[in-house]
């Protein structure tokens, strides 16, 4: 079947190529090339199609869908991509199983990642290896049945016994429980477990261990080990998330990870060189949540924007036809400003993760000083990327009408996946007030006349207001944005600091000023957001495709003051933001010539998309009802509960 005359169009309306503009997204044309290619070699396999559409699964049949997808791939493995480059691996596993879960998918994002930061040389010459040829299968139990965020309040203890060199492990309440960590319930046999260590009485907090769970053999729980899967939940169902708890089991002494902390065979204790040095892998994580949440949002808006280009409603100028959905202006406001969201968040992906392999080098050459400035940051982005994410998406699925409540779609899956990360790896409240904690201590730097000491990150802090001209481009409007931040955290920080002299407890003074202080912190890293789209828009040498990301970034920037008027009414007057406000909508209508190109630049293909609505040919309508009478309920017209129940009640009825 042919393309559907409308995509074509609107692919012919593009003034750039989406190759260059996929290779700015990817970071190189050589990584969007190889993702091109990956993806082609795989619509080859049949093998890796699906049995039949995961919408129509269970649970237990997802899983067990995941798992032959993954015993296939372990023949294919060394021939699609180079095992030892993890962009090419993570685009593998997108493509191959989608994003409702998979027994690896802890196995390569912390695991691996864990091994590598926390474990010592003899260590990873021991386990690492084993791990990336897959000969075992981990997961990171961290997370407990009564606590999450808190790690401090974790309960999991890990006593070492000096008389036999080994840590014993207990779970001492119901609510220590491991709770959460996925491919636990049935498919890891090796965890890296944090536990609380204790030696000698003394609790030196929460540490990683290695920790076998099932025997490598039979599989089976080793003695001593509780563990299963949690049950099903809003998304993200072909993963076995599962639960962990132990009875006096013990491992070696050998099995703590040692890279930086580490404990004797006499019971001594070294501590690590930075408190927080253990929290690596947690960094390591939220670090690459801006751009996997990026790419959340770009699928759904890749749905969205294609269909809004083939669906008909209405009409404007020309009565003899119906328009296309995405020439309302509304259509447009409500979709073109989360395009220019997933790409800020991407960006801003791109350069986390930069930053947290620079800690990695800095880290082991004995430098730690970049922790906390990089602690904070993400766990700012966490918050805010993963909220706006979940809003944008929400947004797509509204965009598309009725048809966008079908699983059709596919969008309530990649919302049910996506809106996750506003819990996992840190609840969003508490990461935007250990943002707060950050700036509430750069601000008291000022305050002490310390300002040469800030970081770069919130030196703006300490500056002056200056003047404003909306004409200059996108770095005016970050400087509204620097006012905005700036006058928030001060307002913040002198609230809590007025409640503490005021002789409430620092604790309650914090809870009675958290709210301001999570604005502050949402404002802050919304200007680092915008920042950064600024910096690598700047960067970009292509000219067309510059062009158009200058055009989104009008974009970004006019509709990101707009939402936060309320904290810029002191600088800018009611004619400036109707100025804003007017080039917003101008912008809008800038971008829709691009809109197409610009999500098809995204370059998720059909199968990881698995979306009838956001087909790349355009051909909705057929497939929609192809997918409708695939349903497992049309195998018969007549259904057993109709035959059981219906028909004698309504038999019963005309007596």
């Amino acid at each position: 079947m042919s393309e559907n005359p409308d995509l074509t169009n609107e692919r012919a309306s593009g003034t750039f190529e989406t190759n260059a503009m996929a290779a700015v997204i990817y970071g190189s044309e050589k990584f969007a090339q190889r993702r091109r290619e990956i993806t082609e070699a795989i619509s080859k396999i049949p093998e890796f199609q699906d049995s039949h559409p995961l919408v129509f699964m269970s649970r237990e049949e997802k899983i067990s869908e995941a798992c032959r997808k993954l015993a296939v791939l372990s023949n294919y493995w060394n021939s699609l991509i180079d095992t030892s480059d993890e962009e090419e691996a993570l685009h593998l596993y997108r493509e191959v199983l989608g994003l409702e879960g998979h027994p690896l998918a802890l196995h390569e994002t912390m695991f691996i990642p864990s091994l590598i930061a926390q474990a010592s040389d003899e260590q990873q010459e021991k386990w690492l290896g084993r791990a990336q040829r897959r000969e075992i299968i981990g997961c990171y139990a961290q997370t407990e049945m009564g606590h999450g965020t808190n790690l401090r309040a974790l309960e999991t203890t890990a006593t070492f016994d000096i008389s036999t060199r080994e840590f014993i492990l207990n779970s001492p309440t119901i609510t220590s429980l491991k709770w959460w960590p996925g491919a636990l319930g049935k498919s890891a046999n090796w965890s890296i477990v944090i536990a609380n260590l204790i030696i000698k009485e003394h609790n030196y907090g929460p540490h990683p261990f290695m920790v076998q769970l099932r025997d490598e053999k039979s599989h089976e729980p080793l003695p001593g080990i509780t563990v299963g899967d949690i049950g099903p939940k809003m998304a993200f169902n072909g993963a076995d998330n599962g639960f962990l708890g132990f009875k006096n089991y013990r491992i070696p002494r050998e099995n703590m990870l040692m890279r930086h902390s580490k404990v004797t065979s006499d019971g001594s204790y070294i501590k690590p060189p930075h408190a927080k040095i253990g929290y690596s892998s947690m960094v390591k994580v939220r670090s690459r949540m801006a751009m996997d949440q990026g790419l959340f949002l770009a699928s759904a808006l890749v749905i969205a924007v294609r269909y809004s280009a083939v669906r008909r409603q209405g009409y404007l100028e020309d009565k003899s036809r119906e328009v296309k959905v995405l020439d309302y202006q509304t259509q447009q406001h409500r979709l073109f400003p989360s395009i220019a969201r997933a790409y800020a968040f991407i960006f801003c992906g791109f350069e986390t993760i930069r930053l947290y392999d620079q800690l990695l080098i800095d880290v082991q050459n004995g430098n730690t000083s970049g922790m906390a400035d990089l602690h904070a940051l993400t766990s700012g982005l966490k918050s805010v990327v993963t909220y706006q994410t979940g809003e944008g998406i929400e947004q797509a699925r509204m965009a598309c009408g009725g048809h966008g409540y079908s699983m059709a779609s596919y969008i309530s899956e990649i919302y049910g996946v996506a809106i996750g990360g506003c819990t996992y790896e840190g609840e969003n409240m508490v990461m935007l007030l250990q943002l707060a904690r950050y700036l509430v201590k750069s601000i008291e730097m000022i305050q002490n006349g310390k300002s040469r000491e800030l970081g770069p990150m919130v030196a703006y802090l300490a500056e002056n207001e200056s003047e404003i001209d909306l004409n200059l481009g996108p770095n005016e409007y970050l400087k509204v944005f620097e006012y905005a931040a700036r006058n928030q955290t001060w307002r913040a920080t002198e609230k809590f600091q007025k409640l503490r002299n005021s002789g409430m407890s620092n604790e309650e003074a914090w809870n009675q000023a958290s709210v301001e202080l999570t604005r502050a912190s949402r404002l802050h890293t919304r200007l680092y957001i915008m920042s950064t789209f600024i910096n690598h828009v700047g960067s970009i040498v292509d000219q067309k495709v510059k062009g158009v990301l200058i055009d989104l970034l009008n974009v970004h920037v006019t509709y990101e003051v707009m939402d936060i008027g309320i904290y810029v009414q002191g600088l800018l007057s009611s004619n400036q933001m109707d100025l804003i406000r007017n080039q917003l909508y101008v912008s809008l209508e800038t971008i829709r010539p691009n809109a197409v190109s610009l999500v098809d630049s995204f370059q998720i293909s059909d199968m990881q998309l698995r979306s009838v609505l956001g087909r790349r040919d355009g051909n909705v309508y057929e497939n929609l009802f192809k997918w409708a009478k695939s349903s497992p309920l049309n195998k018969t017209d007549v259904l057993p509960s109709v035959t059981q129940y219906l028909k004698p009640m309504m038999e019963k009825s005309k007596l």
